[in-house]
């Protein structure tokens, strides 16, 4: 079985691991009328685990949870239940020193380098930065060394840290980003979104970029993300996220090569290298988590479910989303292990739709 799937085997090997972890926004309460207070479930019961030297893939629509679950990972939020774990660390509850090395250890590379760089700080003041911020390399001719190597290691050069990020260019803003986050030697790399905001001919060049940091620095990845065809080039496993849950689960070549839930298939089916014959593509939005909805919280949404009432007419029910299984609407799904174990996929009816093929790029 897939090392992302021991999810109740915690392993001295494990850079991440991640045990029933939920994060819930509680609202105000109505001011007329009474009720209770409003639960947006933006992570709920989310398990997995990331070997070391590893990459680990969040895949889902905006609004599925994925942000939310890379703060979680990196300590900017708690959870309102369950565990992260990092290097065998419990995150919740740290503060003060114990807090400052787990930043050390795990660091966060977000979607947009113009928001996430202080625009008032040049490049080298940045990186400097994160080292007094730690205490490493003291002294300036030491901190300026470790900068000038990191810079190397970035692909930028001198002539970029005297500049600050209004006079870089997106792909030289995310390398400066990059190189924020390894210049503490981390062992670990959340990625949110990290080459969705670059234009498509830099994007290639920040990738190669990050699998060359990984493999040179001995780095674990956890990667968050909707580009199917990225999950496809540098993850070992991958999770794919539907309203704050992981509905389908397994090693990269599994899930996207034969993925057995319909939410997966749609998705490489809205792939722009995978095509239609990967699955239906989506129709509508994602719901509210304020508002999940009851049993497959996919079911508004699901085209097999519509198939399969139109073949089960007796086992179906009317539905403001049109004709649907009972069972779909009404129960939850339990996670249901492919054969062999290298997948589980959260569906009713896992087993009984064809898992299906999808063509690779060539």
């Amino acid at each position: 079985m897939s090392a992302a799937l021991r999810i109740d085997q915690p392993s001295s090997d494990e850079a991440v691991s991640v045990s029933n972890v939920s994060r819930h926004f509680v609202g105000r309460r109505p001011l007329f009328g009474g009720g209770s207070a409003p639960v947006a479930r933006a992570v709920d019961g989310v398990s997995f685990r990331a070997p070391r030297g590893s990459c680990f893939a969040i895949v889902g629509e905006s609004g599925s949870g994925k942000s939310s679950l890379a703060r979680l990972l990196v300590g900017l939020l708690q959870p309102t239940s369950g565990e992260v774990r990092v290097d065998g660390a419990a995150v919740a509850g740290l503060d003060g020193a114990a807090l400052r090395g787990l930043r050390r250890k795990i660091q966060l590379v977000l979607q947009d380098p113009r928001a996430s760089l202080d625009p008032r700080m040049t490049v080298f003041d940045t990186l400097e930065e994160a080292l007094q911020v730690h205490g490493l390399h003291p002294g300036r001719d030491a901190r300026q060394a470790r900068v000038a190597d990191v810079m190397a290691l970035v692909g930028l050069n001198a002539a970029h840290l005297d500049r600050y990020p209004h006079e870089l260019s997106g792909g030289q803003r995310q390398r400066a980003a990059i190189a924020r986050a390894i210049i503490c030697e981390p062992e670990i790399l959340v990625l949110d979104e990290p080459v969705s905001a670059l234009d498509v001919s830099v994007q290639a060049q920040i990738i190669n970029l990050l699998m060359e940091l990984k493999q040179s620095l001995s780095l674990t990845f956890i990667i968050i993300t909707h580009d199917l065809g990225l999950v496809e080039h540098m993850a070992d496993s991958v999770g794919v996220m539907y309203l704050g849950r992981f509905v389908e689960q397994g090693v990269v070549e599994d899930v996207c090569g034969a993925p057995r839930h319909p939410y997966t298939q749609s998705l490489m089916a809205a792939s722009s290298h995978h095509g239609a014959e990967a699955g239906a593509v989506l129709e509508g939005s994602i719901p509210s988590p304020l508002a999940v909805p009851t049993g497959c919280s996919f079911h508004t949404r699901c085209p097999a479910a519509r198939v399969l009432a139109a073949r089960a007419p007796a086992a179906a029910v009317d539905t403001p989303h049109g004709r649907l299984p009972r069972r779909c609407v009404q129960d939850q799904p339990s996670p249901m292990p492919a054969p062999g174990g290298a997948s589980i996929a959260t569906c009713h009816f896992a087993d009984a739709l064809p898992a299906q093929p999808a063509p690779r790029s060539a």
